[in-house]
């Protein structure tokens, strides 16, 4: 029996490299606009605002959309969780909010 037959073929590299995160797990951001539900959150209807400009958030999960080559962040802005881009994003300043409940007493 040829190899080649049982192995699944391996698609060819297309040349692009999958991009470094700009931000890291756990990492508060800001969101620089106002986020709506582009459809993908389904416990929040079409268009709903999901957080509103300047809310500080925090990275839970990060992953990338292959097809674009992008990377998305999961943020938990409150009590949802909403897939970001980096350039929906910036980094939180230092001191804005205190990092954990030690930090705060």
């Amino acid at each position: 029996m040829n190899a080649s037959a049982v192995t699944p073929a391996i698609p060819a590299m297309t040349g692009m490299e999958i991009r470094e995160p700009a931000y890291a797990w756990g990492q508060r951001v800001i969101a620089i606009d106002d986020l709506v539900n582009d459809g993908s959150h389904p416990e929040r209807a079409p268009e709903a605002l999901q957080n509103e400009r300047r809310e500080v958030a925090e990275i839970i999960n990060i992953g990338n959309a292959q097809d674009i080559n992008y990377t998305v962040y999961h943020v938990q802005f409150g009590d949802c969780v909403v897939g970001c881009l980096e350039i929906e994003l910036v980094p939180a300043p230092m001191g804005l909010l205190p990092e954990t409940d030690e930090a705060a007493a």
